[in-house]
Formats: structure tokens, sequence, C-alpha cells
């Protein structure tokens, strides 16, 4: 029974992100073939989402669609994220400063995730969004949780890895791996080229919040970001003195 209340939830999940995908109604039909499911199971899964208001049915051509009621649960949940009221103000000055994107991640199990995402308003710009998932070993906001780790949790975290090759920059020796947080740890400022996403190069900070370890990154083209490589440097040193400073005043001092 539990791994079919697990299957539910996961099905629930992928149903609204094809929604998002296809922007627009669908037949149950269209809906269970691209949730890969069957034509009973997804008709159970929408007379519940419509019975507790998340969908409705367009009656005459029997399509479905989502209603804002996600929308209005997700806002009010996004208002009270304490995390996120803590680090929005700098984040944006940090994008102002830099008119380049402005992430803030956690580490969670053997990936990052994207807490909070400030996006450029260039044409040409590191695109993400809240929610999206990370490798620990390719991304700036990874290096720098790996950075809190003590050596022999580091060693045993980077060999458990695997170091998977996610680009042509991406580091997947160990020692290599270990020598670049290393080295990221001494001005707290962890840096991928290319590593994670080509052509983009991120730069990142380890942010402390009493027990709770974050990081803040900026990221953008090579070309552009290479180019004010201290300056950026400098904003990001900044924002952690900013956040050392209140530390103890936050709810998780």
């Amino acid at each position: 029974m539990a791994a079919d209340n697990v299957k539910t939830a996961v099905r629930t999940l992928d149903l609204f992100e094809v929604f998002a995908r296809v922007q627009g109604p669908l037949s149950l039909t269209e809906l269970a073939n691209l949730l890969g499911s069957p034509a009973s199971s997804t008709h159970a899964l929408v007379k519940t989402l419509r019975q507790r208001g998340y969908v409705y049915i367009l009656e005459d051509r029997k399509l479905i669609f989502p209603t804002k009621r996600i929308l209005a649960v997700s806002e009010l949940i996004a208002k009270s994220d304490p995390i996120i009221e803590i680090f929005q103000p700098e984040m944006k000055k940090l994008l102002a400063a830099t008119d380049e994107t402005i992430i803030l991640g956690k580490r969670q199990g053997d990936y990052i995730t994207y807490l909070e995402v400030m996006e450029s308003s260039r044409s040409i710009r590191y695109s993400a969004k809240p929610g999206d998932i990370k490798p620990l070993h390719s991304s700036a906001v990874g290096k720098a949780m790996l950075s809190t780790l003590s050596e022999p949790e580091l060693l045993a975290t980077v060999r458990k890895l695997g170091l998977k090759k996610i680009t042509d920059s991406t580091i997947t020796t160990v020692d290599t791996l270990l020598e670049d947080i290393k080295a990221g740890r001494s001005k707290n400022l962890f840096i991928t080229r290319g590593e994670n996403v080509p052509d983009v190069m991120a730069m990142a900070a380890c942010i402390k919040l009493g027990s709770e370890h974050l990081s803040v990154a900026v990221a953008g083209p090579v070309e552009r970001v290479s180019k004010r490589e201290a300056e950026f440097a400098s904003f990001l040193e900044a924002l952690t003195g900013h956040f050392s400073k209140i530390e103890k005043a936050t709810a998780f001092a």
C-alpha cells in the first residue's frame, strides 16, 4: 500500500508538470499517454483532483485542465517560507548589481535543490527555476555545500557520488574535485566553468545560518561572467559578511 501511495503522489506531480509543458487542455487519453499510465488510473486521479478543486473538465469536449487552486496554495506556501524571506532582499541587491541570474540552493541528500531563482533581464542568460535539482559535484552551489563536510565525510561523499560526466568540462576524478573544493574553501568562493551547463559560469559562496548551510550563486555566460569575476567575488564576499552578522538574529541560530 505504501508503494501505491508513493506512485500516486509521483503521478499527481507528473500531471501538473505535463500541463505546465503542454500549456493547454488535454483529453483523458492524451493525458494518460503523456503520463505513461493506464486510462483507468488517470481517470481515478483526475476524478480525485476534480473533487478537490484542482482540475476542471470542459464537458462538451471532455477536456481536462487545472484550476488556479494550485497557484493559490503555492503562493500562500511561498509567502511563509522563512528562508526565502531572509534571503530575498539581498538576492535582489545582488541581481541589480550583476544583472546575472542569482540562485539560492541547499543540499538535499546527494543533490542540490534550488530554493529561489532570480533570473537576469538579459536575453542571453542562465535560465533556471525554483525546485530545479542539480548534481553536487558539477554545480557551484554543490561544491559550496560539499565544502561544509569534514575531510572524511567529504571523501566518502565524493566517492559515493560517482562523478557522472555532465559536460565535457565536468570534473570526474575524485582527487581533482577534492582539490577544487579545498581551493574554494580558502576564499569561500566556488566556481564552475561549463561543468554543469556548457558555456555557463557560476560563482557561489557558502552561507551559514545557525546549523543550516545554504549557498548563493551568480550564474551567466562564461564570457560575460569571467570578465567580472573579481567584482562578483567581492559581491559574494560582502553577502557572506552580511549574513554572518545577522546569523544570531535569525530563527535558525
